[in-house]
C-alpha cells in the first residue's frame, strides 16, 4: 500500500506490522520545559536533569533499534528546538506517507521546520498538513488497514485538528474514529499502545466506555494499564513486528505480561526522557513498516 499517484513506499498502514525503518529525535539540546503534566510535576520536583546520562540512554535506544534489525533515521540537531527529540509529534506517517502536523505548544512551535527538511532530503512527498485547529502525531494511531484513530484532549491537539485529519482518512475509505481524553494525558499514545495483531494496551479508566468496548468489538485483547501507570507513560510503548515490542525499564508490570505471552521485549532505561514527559513510543515516528493485509 503506498502513495495514491505512486510516489513513495515510506508508508505505513498498521501500528504493529514489522518495523523497518524509523525516525527518531536528535537527544543533543534536549532538557526539560513544562510540556505537559508530567514535566511539569518533574520541574515542580526539581529533579536533577542529566544531560550526558540522557545522551547515553538515548543512544542505548537507538542500539535497541538496530539489534532488532530497525534501520534509525534522525532530524537534524536544532538547538532552539529543545524538544525535537520527541520525534513522533511533528509528523505522522500514513499510508500515503507522511502527514506534517500543527504543534500547539510554543516551546515545539517551530518542530515542523526540521520535519519538512528530513522529508525533502529524503525525496518523500508530503502527503498532507495540517491547516485547522492543532493536531500532533501523538494523536494519530494508524491501529489497521481501514481503521485509525484520531485522538484530542485540548491541552495539545484539538476537536478541530482531529476532525480535519479524520475527514482526509475518510475521503480515502477508511475508518476515522475520534478519541476524547482527559487532557492531563497530553496524546493518546499515553493511554493507548498498540502491541501485536488485535493486542493492545489501553488505560480504559482514561476514556469513556464506549472506546474500549469498540475494540472489543473489533477483536481486540485489552491488555490492562493502570491509571497511575499510564500517567508514568505505561502504554507508551512501540509494537516491533513479529511479537518484539520496545518498553522501557520501568514499565515492569507490562513488560512481564508480554513477556509470560512469549513476546520479546526490549526495555532500555530512558527515565530522563520519561521524567520528560515522553517514554518510546513518543521519541519515535514509524517511516515504514511491512503492510498488514486488510481483513
Amino acid at each position: 500500500m503506498g502513495h495514491p499517484d505512486g510516489l513513495t513506499d515510506w508508508v505505513v498502514n498498521s501500528e504493529v506490522g514489522r518495523l523497518e525503518d524509523v525516525l527518531l529525535g536528535p537527544p543533543d539540546f534536549f532538557e526539560w520545559r513544562p510540556v505537559g503534566a508530567i514535566s511539569r510535576e518533574t520541574l515542580r520536583r526539581r529533579d536533577s536533569f542529566d544531560r550526558q546520562l540522557a545522551m547515553a540512554q538515548h543512544a542505548r535506544m537507538v542500539e535497541a533499534y538496530e539489534a532488532a534489525g530497525v534501520r534509525v533515521h534522525s532530524l537534524q540537531a536544532w538547538p532552539e528546538l529543545k524538544y525535537a527529540v520527541f520525534a513522533r509529534d511533528s509528523s505522522a506517517m500514513t499510508p500515503w506517507g507522511p502527514m506534517i502536523t500543527l504543534i500547539q505548544t510554543p516551546y515545539r512551535r517551530g518542530d515542523y521546520a526540521v520535519a519538512i527538511e528530513f522529508y525533502q532530503e529524503l525525496g518523500v512527498p508530503i502527503w498532507k498538513m495540517v491547516t485547522a485547529g492543532h493536531f500532533e502525531g501523538g494523536d494519530l494511531q494508524v491501529l489497521e488497514p481501514g481503521l485509525v484513530l484520531c485522538g484530542y484532549g485540548g491541552e495539545r491537539s484539538d476537536r478541530a485538528g482531529a476532525e480535519q485529519v479524520a475527514g482526509w482518512f475518510e475521503a480515502l475509505g477508511w475508518e476515522a474514529v475520534r478519541v476524547p481524553f482527559p487532557a492531563h494525558f497530553v496524546h493518546l499514545d499515553v493511554t493507548v499502545g498498540p502491541l501485536a495483531e488485535k493486542l493492545i494496551a489501553v488505560c480504559t479508566e482514561a476514556h469513556e466506555p464506549w472506546f474500549p468496548e469498540l475494540l472489543r468489538v473489533r477483536g481486540y485483547e485489552i491488555l490492562e494499564v493502570s491509571y497511575g501507570e499510564a500517567t508514568q507513560l505505561g502504554c507508551n510503548v512501540v509494537a516491533l513486528g513479529d511479537d518484539r515490542v520496545l518498553s522501557t525499564a520501568r514499565n515492569t508490570r507490562l513488560n512481564a505480561r508480554l513477556r509470560a505471552r512469549g513476546i520479546e521485549v526490549y526495555d532500555p532505561d530512558l527515565s530522563m526522557f520519561t521524567l520528560g514527559g515522553g517514554g518510546p513510543h513518543c521519541l519515535c515516528q514509524a517511516l515504514k513498516r511491512a503492510p498488514l493485509a486488510a481483513a
